[in-house]
Parts: C-alpha cells; sequence; structure tokens
C-alpha cells in the first residue's frame, strides 16, 4: 500500500523535502525583508525632514535648548543656575541634543538634525499604532494612511510648529511609546508600573503630558472599569489592570511635579510656570475657535487660508483629504468608545479631546503659532485614521483615489524640499561681530541665544530686557553667571527691530540711561551695535 501510495503522489518525497525547504527558507527571509524595509522608510524620512527643516532659520528658542544640552554635556546635569521657560524639556529633547552635540558639537545644524529625528520618530510611532496587531494587506493600508496624513508639514507656519525646535510634538514621543506598550503587551503587573514611569519621566520635560498622556489615561481606565462593573456586571478584582492604570497615570502626574521641585530644591533648573488662564467672554471663545480651526488644517498641512490659487495651493487643498480622514477616524472612535473595547482607540482620542478642548477655552489660540499647544493631535487623529479606517477604505474601494492623492502629497513633499536652505537668524549679526573681535555682549532675546549657537560659543549675547526707564538683565533661558561680572564681561549692545514674529531690543533710551555714552557706535544692516570700553554687567540689575 505504501508503494502504490508513493506510485500516485503527485508528490516524491525528495520534492517534499525541497519544497518544505524552500518554503522554510522563504519564511525565514520574510522578516529580514520587513525589517530592511522599515529601516529604509525610517533613514529615508529622517533625510528628507532633515531637509525639510532646513528651510525654517533656527532662531533663539533653539539655540537656548541647544546651549542648556551642551552645557549638561560638560558635567552640569542638574542645569545648576538656569532659569528656563515654563517647558524644561529636560527629559526629552535635551537628552536627544547631547547625542547630537557630542557627534557633531555645538552649532545650528544640530536643530535641524534633532528635529528631524522627532518628527521621523512621531511619525513612526503613529504608523506603528495605526498598524496595531494587524497583517498582510490591511497592515500596509493602516500605516500607508497614517503616513500620509503626517507625510509633508506645510511649509513656514507648518515647519515653524513642527519642526523647528524642541515643542510639544516632541513631548508625544515618550507618550506615544506608552501607547505601544499598551497595545501589544499582555496584561501584566510590569505594564502599569513602565507606564507610569514613563509618563513621569516625561512629565518633568514636559505638562503637556498631563492632558495627552496622564488625564487620558485615568479617565478612560475610569470609564472602562465603571461600565465592566456597572453595565456588565463584572467584579471589582477582575478590573486589576484598569484600576493598576489609573494609579500609574495620577502617580506619575504628582511625581513629574514633584521632581521638577526636588530638581530645583537641589540646586538645578528653575522652571517658570506661567498660570493657566481662560476666556472669559464669547467674542475670545469665537476667536479661539477661528484660530483652533485654522490650527487643524495647519497640522494636516492644509492651511489654505489667505492663499492665492496656484498650483501650490491646489496640492494644499488636497491635504484636506488627510484632514478628513484624522476627523473620521476620531470620530468613529468616539462613537464606539465603549462598544470596541480597544484601549489604545480611547486614549488616543480622549487625548484629542481634552487637548483640543483645553486649548480652544485658554487663552493660548491667540497667534497660528500658538498651534504647537494642540501638536499631539496631529499624530494621534494620523494613528485613528489608519486604525479604525483601513478596512472601511478597502471596503469602498476608494485606496486607487487615495493613491492619486498620495503622488499629489509626494509632489508637493518633493516642492518643500527643494526648496532653498534658510540661514540661523542674525547670520550677518554674528559674522561682523566676529570679524571686530567683539564677544560677549547684550541685545534682545531673538538676538541672544542663537548667535550663541550659531558661532559655535565664540559670540555671546546675552538677553537684555525693559526695566522701567533703564535696562535689566533679563532671565528667561538663561544662565545666572552669564550675567556676573566676577565671571563674565560684556562690552557692546545690539539694537534693532527684530522680524516679525520676532522682537529685537528698540529701547535707545533705556540703554543709553544705564550704560552712558557708548564709545563706538556702528550699523550693520537693521542692526546698530554700542560698543562701550569696560563691563556693562556692573551696570546691570
Amino acid at each position: 500500500m505504501r508503494l502504490d501510495w508513493h506510485r500516485s503522489s503527485d508528490v516524491t518525497p525528495s520534492s517534499e523535502s525541497g519544497d518544505t525547504g524552500r518554503v522554510s527558507r522563504h519564511a525565514r527571509r520574510i522578516p529580514w525583508a520587513a525589517a530592511a524595509a522599515w529601516t529604509l522608510g525610517v533613514v529615508l524620512a529622517f533625510l528628507i525632514y532633515l531637509r525639510l527643516a532646513s528651510t525654517f532659520a533656527a532662531d533663539s528658542d533653539a539655540g537656548s535648548n541647544a546651549l542648556q544640552a551642551w552645557d549638561m554635556l560638560h558635567g552640569n546635569l542638574l542645569l545648576r543656575g538656569w532659569s528656563l521657560s515654563d517647558v524644561s524639556f529636560y527629559t526629552t529633547e535635551l537628552p536627544q541634543y547631547m547625542l547630537v552635540e557630542l557627534v557633531r558639537g555645538l552649532n545650528q545644524g544640530d536643530v535641524h538634525v534633532a528635529a528631524a529625528m522627532t518628527y521621523t520618530l512621531t511619525m513612526l510611532l503613529a504608523v506603528l499604532l495605526a498598524k496595531g496587531r494587524s497583517t498582510g494587506r490591511e497592515a500596509l493600508v493602516r500605516c500607508a494612511v497614517a503616513a500620509g496624513i503626517m507625510l509633508a508639514p506645510q511649509l513656514g507656519t507648518g515647519v515653524n510648529v513642527l519642526m523647528s525646535s524642541p515643542d510639544h510634538i516632541g513631548t508625544t514621543v515618550p507618550v506615544m511609546v506608552v501607547w505601544l506598550i499598551l497595545d501589544r503587551a499582555p496584561p501584566r503587573w510590569y505594564v502599569p508600573v513602565i507606564a507610569g514611569a514613563l509618563l513621569a519621566w516625561a512629565m518633568v520635560a514636559d505638562s503637556a503630558v498631563l492632558y495627552i498622556g496622564a488625564l487620558p489615561l485615568a479617565v478612560v481606565c475610569a470609564i472602562r472599569v465603571y461600565h465592566a462593573v456597572a453595565v456588565d456586571a463584572e467584579s471589582l478584582a477582575e478590573q486589576w489592570y484598569d484600576l493598576a492604570l489609573i494609579a500609574a497615570a495620577l502617580v506619575a502626574a504628582v511625581a513629574g511635579v514633584l521632581a521638577v521641585h526636588v530638581i530645583h530644591a537641589i540646586g538645578g533648573f528653575y522652571v517658570g510656570h506661567g498660570p493657566l488662564t481662560f476666556v472669559q467672554s464669547g467674542d475670545l471663545l469665537s476667536r479661539n475657535l477661528a484660530i483652533t480651526f485654522e490650527g487643524l488644517l495647519l497640522l494636516g498641512g492644509a492651511d489654505f487660508v489667505g492663499l492665492r490659487l496656484n498650483a501650490s495651493t491646489v496640492i494644499t487643498l488636497l491635504h484636506l483629504t488627510g484632514v478628513v480622514l484624522a476627523g473620521w477616524g476620531t470620530w468613529l472612535a468616539a462613537r464606539h468608545f465603549l462598544r470596541d473595547r480597544d484601549r489604545v482607540a480611547q486614549v488616543l482620542v480622549m487625548g484629542i479631546v481634552i487637548n483640543l478642548g483645553a486649548y480652544l477655552i485658554s487663552t493660548k489660540p491667540h497667534v497660528i503659532t500658538g498651534t504647537r499647544e494642540m501638536a499631539a493631535v496631529l499624530p494621534y487623529g494620523a494613528a485613528l485614521a489608519g486604525r479604525l479606517l483601513g478596512v472601511r477604505l478597502t471596503a469602498a474601494k476608494l485606496l486607487p483615489a487615495l493613491a492619486v492623492v498620495g503622488a499629489f502629497y509626494l509632489l508637493g513633499l518633493a516642492h518643500e524640499i527643494s526648496q532653498p536652505q534658510v540661514p540661523a537668524q542674525s547670520q550677518r549679526l554674528e559674522s561682523w561681530l566676529l570679524a571686530h573681535h567683539l564677544r560677549t555682549g547684550l541685545s534682545g532675546y531673538w538676538q541672544s541665544n542663537i548667535v550663541t549657537l550659531t558661532s559655535g560659543g565664540r559670540v555671546r549675547i546675552r538677553l537684555l530686557l525693559p526695566h522701567g526707564t533703564k535696562v535689566a538683565a533679563g532671565h528667561r533661558e538663561s544662565k545666572a553667571d552669564w550675567f556676573d561680572p566676577a565671571h563674565s564681561y560684556a562690552n557692546f549692545v545690539v539694537l534693532t527691530r527684530g522680524l516679525p514674529g520676532f522682537p529685537g531690543l528698540t529701547d535707545t533710551a533705556g540703554v543709553l540711561k544705564t550704560f552712558g555714552q557708548p564709545a563706538q557706535a556702528y550699523h550693520v544692516g537693521p542692526y546698530e551695535v554700542l560698543v562701550w570700553n569696560r563691563n556693562l554687567l556692573t551696570a546691570l540689575r
């Protein structure tokens, strides 16, 4: 019987063994091919966004963070003597800047490299969250939708908000790592511990983690526990995982705030906390609605407000497709909030609602660049669109149309990265000061730390602010010993009107009343450089 079976079989033992070997080798090659594809995609994205970041001039915000990282790299790990803004970036972008500066030294290119790294990581995490645990064609569609929505930040203001310097978009990176862990890891006791630790770590850097991370997680898990106990009649003990995540989120929020105070108490940096204020009138709320709506368009690369109709504007209008898809995915996640029981989708939509709601009723949206305060809406919305719309778009046979739109997205991106690189602000001033051997001086905020960065520390400009009828040292993003005449020497002041959105120091009368008449005065383009033959720091308060 065995002989007859072998004779009647279509496959001989040797051929069957050969096919099995070929299948096995093919199966082994698939993970390697996938890993290679992901790696190539990430590297290509980084190079593209590095070129795109260079189309926006580095400014003193970025310069401040680069100088702080440089100081940490040289031993001042607690940033002793530093007064920072309301966001420290101490545990997020500053370590990233340290790594970049360790390789590249201190220069303006560090800003663009770090910005490209941050946006590439943000996009990668949004794509991975969109993919979820899907495989095959569905996974490909999900990833393509999420990546497409985030593909091309809008030139100018869009690049400023998302890629110009450390900002709230970078804060989404550690938070989305938490969501990715919750998506992929089994419900074990150590998952809430890891999630809480990462949220607390990020909270030290940016209090926005409260709105995009800790609070959404706590609210979602509380709703899940209530629904399971009150509606599904499950026991409270069965909800231990969600209860543990609630505790982790709350502990992380408190620990992050306490950590900042502890760092300052032991001699480390000081973070200025401006009060969070909310609109008090209907007129301001209407203004906020308009700016918030335009901000959502800006995040999606579709801010057509005020643009003239041309080929570039047509591509901008096509980005409305991504805005609609992100909105559709967010709506589906909200509509099926309880029914789907998808914890990650629930957290993402809750993060969007809380972040967007807090921004809308605050006094933050007074200008379009305030959109950075709700930057998390972009990767969260992209992840939801890919995660929830992949099957629907395939079933509706919309993929060919979306592929055409995606091709125009790529065309627009090619146009963006073909734009010339923009030199850092005040580069002309820096060159002139170097040529005239002027090494340390005083000026307005937007002419200070950026000159220090672009010159690699060879020229140092410190912040000067109007103070009554005189001028005084400004301590925002500054180090105390910069103004100590026992440690520092400054002998010139730069006066300028600055640029739109980046005002300079114009208080000539206050400067002269504080320091007296200069020994020399020079006009360098839009700058007036006043030089004294003594240390001006001795006259500063």
